[in-house]
């Protein structure tokens, strides 16, 4: 058994697990952020994609709920804000607030560090424009979402969610260099077991390292492993009460053929109405999967016969109820509420009525099936974590979309990000 201590020790390297690293190394703390995945070379081909996408079986689909919900989510160093689309929304500033977290500073210093700031219209596609038109002349205007990305490095490949080989979008890679830079150290395709606990306190993590097994000790336990890995630790632990409650910002696709009109040469998610967000509960956004390949991924075999230089599409995301749960095992269930339904229903119904305005075929509309992207809500504050993101086992914290109170219909990474400042703070105090 390998024995190790340091001061801090960190389970998963995406944007909670790479902020904190970086702020308390830089603040001179002795850190170690155990991977699960690795750092990949091959970043922003398909190819490469399907070795960090978290895909299985012969035909390399995604994880599915026994009801049938796909999750998307990858498993490399840098997580899933290696393969987001670049958006950097603030979400659920308020309904911390109202639990006594104040994120307004760590927000405005985040949005400043990854410079926060909408696209312009060069980056839009012709067909992009087309939708927009078309919402405006029916009164659902379309409006640029903030992005990190550096948008004279970006090539408008549209190829975000396979990682992107300008290095033009930020990603939790950034921070996890800089926090190297100031001495932490990074252990890749380590599984973390379960958490050491001894006197009742949180004294680190046991692991695996292939046949290896390991404990890192450390005064300071931090599990930033996602809203699916969080929780499965967590329960392994002893920690009963997590895994429950899990959302992942529900959403479907969906697609139609124009004549002479595509999104290719423009970024996914470049535009957005939020109108019904707060109403109703989903959001739309121009999307369209990169190449034939993730068509095929999002539709199956109907997705290999669409001509891309015809297609637009709209994504329906909606802020789904808490109605999963996460097993110690890593699996979940994840079903399908009457009102998740009802939500994807009606922006669906809207995004078709966007997209023939647009031009596409009514014939040819077609609606992918459920998925999520951003599972959490599986130790939420006020129930497996309090205000100081810390559990019942004292020195034990969760920074990640795993705390999350509730489902945002929104991209969460900032927020993940703002929780990751607002932590290190007061860990450092």
């Amino acid at each position: 058994m390998e024995t190790r201590a340091f001061d801090a020790v960190i389970a998963g390297a995406g944007a909670g697990g790479a902020t904190l690293a970086r702020e308390l190394s830089r603040k001179g703390k002795r850190v170690i952020v155990l991977e699960r995945g690795r750092f990949e070379e091959n970043i922003g081909t398909l190819r490469g994609a399907l070795s960090y996408y978290d895909l299985r079986g012969v035909l390399q689909q995604a994880p599915q709920s026994p009801e049938g919900v796909k999750l998307w989510r990858g498993l490399l160093a840098g997580g899933s804000t290696v393969l987001t689309l670049g958006n950097a929304t603030r979400c659920l500033e308020d309904d911390f607030r109202r639990v006594g977290v104040d994120l307004s500073v760590w927000f405005e210093e985040a949005e400043s560090e990854l410079n926060v700031k909408p696209l312009d219209d060069r980056f839009l596609a012709d067909g992009v424009q087309a939708v927009r038109e078309a919402a405006d002349q029916l009164g659902h205007p379309m409006a640029f979402l903030p992005k990190c990305i550096q948008q004279d490095r970006c090539i408008r490949c549209g190829n975000c969610q396979l990682g992107c080989a300008q290095d033009a979008k930020w990603t939790a890679l950034h921070y996890l260099e800089e926090a190297m830079e100031a001495g932490a150290e990074v252990a890749t395709g380590v599984k973390v077991e379960k958490v050491l606990i001894e006197n009742g306190l949180a004294a680190g993590l046991h692991c695996r390292h292939g046949n290896v097994e390991m404990n890192i000790h450390a005064e300071i336990t931090i599990l930033a492993a996602g809203g699916i890995g969080t929780p499965a630790i967590l329960q392994r632990s002893g920690l009963e009460r997590a895994g429950e409650g899990l959302f992942m910002d529900l959403l479907v696709n969906v697609y139609g053929l124009t004549d002479d009109v595509n999104m290719l040469a423009s970024p996914p998610m470049a535009l957005a109405n939020q109108q019904f967000h707060a109403s109703d509960g989903f959001i739309l956004s121009t999307y369209i999967p990169p190449g034939r390949t993730g068509m095929f991924l999002d539709l199956g075999p109907v997705g290999m016969t669409l001509p891309l230089k015809r297609v637009i599409g709209l994504m329906v995301k909606t802020a789904d109820d808490r109605a999963g749960k996460v097993h110690q095992d890593g699996s979940f269930s994840k079903p399908l509420t009457d009102a998740d339904q009802r939500r994807l229903d009606d922006g669906a119904a809207l995004a078709t009525e966007i997209l023939i305005q647009a031009g596409a075929d009514p014939g040819s509309i077609v609606v992918s099936g459920p998925s999520g992207a951003h599972p959490g809500g599986t130790a939420a504050i006020g129930e497996v974590v309090d205000a100081r993101l810390e559990t019942d086992v004292p020195g034990l914290y969760i920074c990640d979309a795993s705390v999350l109170p509730r489902a945002p219909g929104l991209p969460p990474m900032l927020t993940v990000i703002a929780l990751g400042k607002h932590l290190a703070h007061q860990l450092l105090q």
